[in-house]
């Protein structure tokens, strides 16, 4: 097993991660059962099936095995609806929204997306009566949560490709229609990933002081020290390195992370 992926990517289909096995020559990892894992030297593709649950729990478990790594890329590609735009047009996520809990989203573009960027709207079935001029898919809004505990929010990204609109529903599309639109943009996710690779070499790596300092006082599970250093990465990233304020109050690692998050959070609004 590749010990060391820096780049994960995450589709809900088989046919969509089709193409991408061909072309990135990716080798499936027969001893993972509980989803369809490929690698090769540098680069982790899981398909994790379709909903928010499903992408979510592919998510996790995909970081679960290649746990330790600091600065990652993490990208959702797959197809999604669109009242008007045509079919086989890339966009890039700038506002992703979940259609039942209300939550909202806001991936950094931190680069220069090689295609337009739009808002997707993440619902657990699917969306047939193209009445909204946004993107919708049945995903986003569970990666792109998921991911954040995991990465920096400049390195998560969601790159959609359109599928179906009003005058091609989704009634008519297929997996071999499906393959053939993401097999036509893998020239768009390649541009995401080298702006992406280049935007990560920026990104200082965590100083582990504060870190380990945390770890010493407080108890963290393994995917909460994930989410420890993704914060505090994300807290050197926006404030220039500056001293983590004193964490006083706290008994527990979950109470640490809650606050963590609201300082990051407040300085990345005031920014």
């Amino acid at each position: 097993m590749n010990k060391n992926p820096e780049i994960f990517i995450y589709t809900a289909l088989p046919c969509e991660a089709k193409p991408l096995i061909a072309r990135l020559r990716l080798k499936r990892l027969v001893q993972i059962k509980p989803f369809a894992v490929y690698c090769n030297e540098t680069l982790c593709l899981t398909v994790t099936g379709v909903g928010k649950t499903a992408m979510a729990a592919g998510v996790a478990y995909s970081r679960a095995l290649f746990a330790g790594m600091d600065t990652l890329i993490m990208i959702n590609i797959g197809v999604a609806g669109h009242k008007t735009e045509p079919v086989g047009t890339a966009f890039i996520a700038h506002k992703i929204a979940d259609a039942e809990t209300g939550r909202k989203f806001y991936p950094v573009l931190a680069y220069s997306p090689p295609c337009l960027s739009a808002t997707v709207v993440t619902a657990s079935k699917p969306q047939l009566d193209y009445a909204h001029d946004y993107l919708c898919d049945m995903e986003a809004s569970a990666f792109y949560e998921t991911a954040s505990r995991f990465a920096t929010g400049e390195l998560i990204q969601c790159l959609k490709i359109v599928s179906d609109n009003q005058s091609a529903p989704a009634e008519g599309l297929d997996a071999r229609q499906v393959t053939e639109l993401i097999d036509c943009n893998i020239t768009q996710l390649m541009l995401v990933i080298d702006e992406l690779t280049r935007l990560a070499a920026h990104i200082a790596p965590l100083s582990p002081a504060c870190f380990d300092r945390l770890c010493q006082h407080y108890r963290f599970t393994a995917s909460e020290r994930m989410q420890l250093k993704n914060l505090l990465t994300r807290w050197q990233a926006l404030t220039c390195r500056q001293p983590l304020p004193a964490v006083d109050g706290m008994t527990t690692g979950k109470e640490v992370l809650r606050w963590l998050e609201r300082e990051v959070n407040a300085v990345d609004v005031v920014l």
